[in-house]
């Protein structure tokens, strides 16, 4: 039985971060200019010939160095399937793609390798800004090289938080109870922000500009990559009642902040 080569988390990085800026090449080039938009799930939820492009030359570029592992992306997944994260690549080509095909610059590439169902290693790539978020577990969290932490905001009420609302508006559950957590959030928060690009929100956690962040019925390329940028930059991640968050799931409730606000963010998560 053949086994596949040990590699190392610095290995991995370095493929992450090429394919990342790869991906953010093509992004850029095609920026402002027109696209073929089409939906998926719903009308909200846009695919464009560029998320399918930067797919496609994430996969061959993961492959090429780490031939024969595993590589879930969002544009390749099937409804139904399960996760098998026990050593896998989960990749988001194009996080933010209502913004990008609107012209908003606020989206990225969203890249990480997972292990016994832990992010290891955390590559989101802003091509706009310009600005390459990375973590390796055990290490410190970075921007453009330099290290980053979480903000030292210490009470909800001086706090800036940020939150996404879910593609799916036919069932208008998960649609109501976000509504419901976001006007509870904005009552005791500093302020709110619905950037529409989860990535960047919680890569915005792990280096300060945000203090927390909630949101539900997420993917695991949503947040895969987010999870470890912020762990590794001083803050904490969970479930909506604090509990181990879930990575193998298809739809994910997660709050995350600079761990001093996590417990108060969970008080309104949970509803207690």
């Amino acid at each position: 039985m053949s086994t596949l080569p040990q590699i190392s988390l610095t290995a991995r990085l370095q493929t992450a971060k090429r394919a990342a800026l790869a991906a953010g090449h093509v992004i850029m080039a095609h920026y402002g200019h027109h696209l073929t938009v089409s939906t998926k799930s719903s009308q909200a939820d846009l695919v464009t010939q560029v998320d399918l492009e930067c797919d496609e030359l994430i996969r061959e570029i993961l492959a090429e160095d780490m031939p024969g592992e595993v590589i879930i992306t969002e544009e390749t997944y099937q409804e139904g399937q399960g996760f098998d994260l026990s050593n896998a690549w989960v990749v988001d080509p194009l996080d933010g793609t209502t913004n990008y095909a609107h012209g908003f610059p606020h989206f990225a590439v969203s890249i990480a390798f997972v292990e016994a169902g832990e992010p290891k290693v955390a590559v989101v790539f802003d091509p706009f800004k310009n600005e390459l978020f990375t973590a390796v577990d055990g290490e410190e969290a970075l921007r453009n090289g330099i290290s980053i932490h979480v903000s030292d905001v210490q009470t909800l009420d001086r706090s800036l938080l940020a939150t996404g609302f879910p593609y799916e508006r036919e069932d208008q559950g998960p649609l109501n109870s976000s509504i419901d957590l976001h006007t509870r959030f904005l009552k005791v928060a500093h302020g709110t922000r619905r950037a529409g690009a989860a990535a960047l929100d919680l890569a915005y956690v792990a280096c300060g500009r945000l203090d927390g962040f909630w949101e539900l019925h997420l993917s695991p390329w949503d947040v895969a990559a987010g999870i470890l940028l912020i762990k590794q930059a001083g803050g904490v991640v969970s479930g909506f009642s604090g509990e181990p968050l879930p990575l193998n799931q298809r739809r994910i409730n997660i709050v995350g902040s600079n761990a001093k606000l996590q417990e108060a963010m969970i008080q309104v998560t949970s509803g207690r």
